[in-house]
């Protein structure tokens, strides 16, 4: 099995912050909008630089999509940025209408996603904001693991033409993923496996190859694949890597309605029946704690990750 190496805890919307900039400076189309949170979205160094390409909506994000998808009108590339909860939930009258319906070239950036920005609890966190973006037509999912991902996700997103939503997180998490470009709708295989197909997105990733080593001990040979991108599915990566091992695991920090591991088992429904196990929020709201306080709580976390691979090993 191929041993990942943590580089470093980082925060995946430092990651955001990066490849904002960094696109930032290889087109002078992008542009940034913030609901009054651009130290938490990390758009201070794009802000800095290109201060006539910031623009400072303050506390009102459905009036921020709608500047957004009238910037994208006249050629611009906007990237609009807020809480998840907040950039899906609460606007998505907006995000359906005035983005999707016409096709906008809107990147919609999410930050504090899932439950792990930890003590604000279940009024910032969100796990069902991936089933929202999702069931809009046009609209380009992305959830990427770790600070590289994410700062090249991110670049890969300002070349995109079309609706994108670009899902981070708040906790420092390790970063481990090759700087190398993003490619969206790739599912990343990142062990080779025959016992098992461990499908992981965002923070989640990580602790699939832990749980991947712990397996190893056991004798036990997890796959373990990174979908980075969520919409459109590398249906032929997870259908591959299904039949091969038997057995399937799909691990998220989402809620089980509408997420990953509901269109993980709609696509093996079709095509080629598993054994299939969750891990994930199930149908539940966030609370405070830490971060690692949670994903204990909530059952998502690298444990669990290698208990319901033994559970779907033993129904093959």
């Amino acid at each position: 099995m191929k041993k990942y190496i943590d580089r470093g805890k980082k925060d995946t919307r430092s990651g955001f912050g990066e490849g904002l900039h960094l696109a930032g400076k290889a087109d002078p189309r992008v542009v940034a909008l913030t609901a009054d949170l651009k130290g938490s979205l990390k758009m201070d160094a794009f802000a800095a630089e290109f201060p006539d390409r910031y623009f400072e909506c303050g506390i009102a994000e459905a009036n921020m999509i709608g500047v957004a998808s009238g910037m994208a009108i006249t050629g611009l590339v906007p990237f609009a940025g807020s809480f998840a909860e907040f950039v899906t939930g609460r606007v998505y009258d907006q995000v359906r209408m005035e983005v999707c319906y016409g096709k906008a070239n809107v990147k919609i950036a999410s930050s504090h996603a899932g439950i792990t920005l930890g003590e604000d609890g279940a009024t910032h966190q969100t796990m069902e904001d991936i089933a929202l973006m999702r069931a809009l037509p046009d609209m380009v999912v992305i959830n990427p693991c770790d600070w590289t991902q994410t700062k090249n996700a991110t670049i890969a997103a300002a070349k995109y033409n079309g609706p994108v939503y670009l899902r981070f997180g708040r906790p420092k998490v390790a970063d481990f993923m090759p700087d190398e470009p993003f490619e969206i709708g790739k599912a990343y295989v990142l062990n080779g496996g025959k016992d098992v197909s461990i499908i992981a997105t965002g923070h989640m990733v990580w602790e699939a190859l832990k749980a991947a080593e712990v397996l190893e001990t056991e004798g036990i040979c997890a796959e373990v694949i990174d979908v980075a991108t969520i919409k459109p599915l590398d249906t032929p990566t997870i259908l591959a890597s299904a039949i091969k091992t038997g057995a399937v695991v799909v691990a998220e920090e989402h809620n089980m309605a509408g997420g990953l591991g509901e269109l993980v088992a709609g696509v093996l429904a079709a095509t080629s029946p598993k054994p299939i196990e969750y891990v994930n929020g199930k149908d539940t709201f966030g609370q405070s704690g830490t971060p690692g306080e949670l994903l204990a709580a909530y059952g998502i976390d690298a444990d669990n990750i290698a208990e319901a691979a033994r559970r779907v090993i033993e129904r093959k």
